[in-house]
Parts: C-alpha cells; structure tokens; sequence
C-alpha cells in the first residue's frame, strides 16, 4: 500500500534572506513558482532550477529543491543536458533579460527551434540590474544608462522572436499578477516540449518608466480577451503589441516533437540511473590521443 504525501509551500523554504531590493519585482516571481510546483504537486526532489548570474540567478538559492547555478546566459544548455540525463526531473531555468536574451541569445534561439522539454523563465526588467542598470537588449528607445547616454536602440521583441524561431510554449506574465503567473508556470511545466515565459519584472531602483504602475495601466489578459493560443498568425500580432497595451498569457502553444525524441538511446531507463561501464569509455579516451 502506497501512502500519498501532499507537497506543501512550506516543503520549499529556506532560511536563506532574498537579496534583493525591497519592493523588487522577483518577489512576485518567487511564490509564483513555488504555487506552481505545489499546485502541480512536484516535491523538491523532482525539481532542477538552474540559473547564471544576475539577480534573476539569485531565485535558486531561495526555493529548497535541486540547483544548478552556472555561467552567465549559458542556463539553457545546463538544463537540456539534464533533462537529457534524467527525463523525471521537472527543469526549471532562470535568467535574467540580459542573461538569456544577450549573452545567451544564441543558446535561446537554439533552444527554441530544438524544443527540449524544459521550462525557461526569463526575470525582463529592461536593464541590467545587478550591474547597475546598463541598458538591456529589451530596453525601450530612448532608455538613458550609463552604457547609452544617447538612448537606447532598438530592443528585442522577445515574444515576437520566440514565435518566429519555432517556440511551442509562448507566454508572458507579470510579476505584480502573482496568481496568474503562476498559472502560467504550471501550464509551461506541463507542456511537452520547451516552455518559455517572459516576466515582466520591474526593476524598482534603476528602471524609473517601466515600474508597475506604468504596466497594471497597460497589461491585459489575452485569455479574457478571446485570443486564440493555437492560432500562429493572431499570436505573432499580438505580440507587436507593445505600449498603451500589453498582453499578457498564453501567446502560442502548440505539439511538436521534443529534442529528446530524437535519440533513442534514451527510450527505456532515464541515462542517471543506468550502470556505467569503464571500460566502454577507453575506446573513446583513445581517440584523443
């Protein structure tokens, strides 16, 4: 007889002190993945959160589960490769905007075409926060920083690049909506194949435009709105939406095939948990001489 134990929000804390601004918008990030694996009933042993640096890379240290802390905007690669090694893991990556749509461009885009199953959150505040509010890649026009005393440039449209790249889990939530994006994070973790979601996340010390405010003016549920997540064309025109109003949810989901189908060495067993032989390896060490 198997005895069910319930997973409860307390099952993730820690003692360790968040070390970030009061009134920063990770707050509202850091329950809203805790609600969502105990809505899912994912107890801390089953989860991978894996992060680089930033302030965004600092959520990890504050929920009580399996962590990977690694290289600035190299989250993703980290995370397909243990998911790739232990399929029973829900993985969870975090970022920062600069993180994952900067230095890690590269691996996001790749990631989005490859459809690994994994879960990507990216912390968007518009700047670099833990550097001192450097303009970021989804800074607005006209951003002034240390880095643009001119303004900023043309930013990123993330939404819009996830779509076009072959995302099958495209979303946005907002960090001053604690329970909707939650939702949205249990949703992207249930989703078979990879699922990303933008956070709106406003940086309280350096970002002075984009605080909440100035989103709960804009934001909108494209949910209560009749939008469609299945439609390809209306999600890419939703996401040039950007200003008086701003979507918010679901953009685009869709089935596709994930990386891990396309190995089946990995059928059967997940690779953690199959015994290793020395001796298949030497012939691989041989080559390198």
């Amino acid at each position: 007889m198997s005895i069910k134990v319930s997973v409860a929000a307390e099952d993730y804390a820690t003692t360790q002190v968040p070390a970030w601004c009061p009134g920063c918008g990770n707050f509202g990030i850091l329950p809203a993945v805790v609600n969502a694996l105990v809505t899912l009933q994912l107890a801390p042993h089953q989860v991978l959160l894996v992060s680089g640096i930033g302030q965004a890379g600092k959520l990890p240290h504050y929920i009580k589960c399996n962590v990977f802390n690694g290289l600035h905007g190299r989250t993703l690669p980290a995370a397909t490769a243990a998911k790739l090694a232990n399929r029973e893991l829900a993985v969870i990556a975090v970022g920062g905007d600069g993180d994952g749509y900067g230095e890690g461009g590269n691996h996001f885009l790749h990631a989005l075409r490859r459809n690994p199953d994994i879960t990507y959150i990216v912390h968007d505040n518009q700047v670099y926060g833990l550097t001192l509010g450097q303009t970021s890649p989804t800074s607005d026009p006209g951003y002034i920083s240390a880095t643009t005393p001119r303004g900023a440039y043309q930013p990123v449209h993330p939404i819009a690049l996830a779509i076009a790249a072959g995302g099958t889990f495209v979303a946005r939530g907002f960090a001053g909506n604690t329970d909707h994006l939650a939702g949205l994070i249990g949703e992207a973790i249930r989703h078979r194949g990879f699922g990303y979601i933008d956070v709106l996340q406003p940086c309280v010390t350096f970002n002075r435009v984009n605080t909440f405010a100035w989103y709960r003016q804009r934001v909108y549920d494209l949910a209560s709105d009749g939008h469609d997540p299945a439609d390809r064309e209306a999600a890419w025109q939703r996401a040039q939406e950007w200003g008086e109003r701003i979507p918010i949810g679901i953009f685009y989901r869709e089935e596709r095939p994930t990386f891990e189908d396309n190995f089946p060495s990995l059928a059967g067993e997940p690779l953690v948990k199959r015994p290793i032989d020395p001796r298949a390896v030497g012939p691989l060490l041989e080559d390198f001489k």
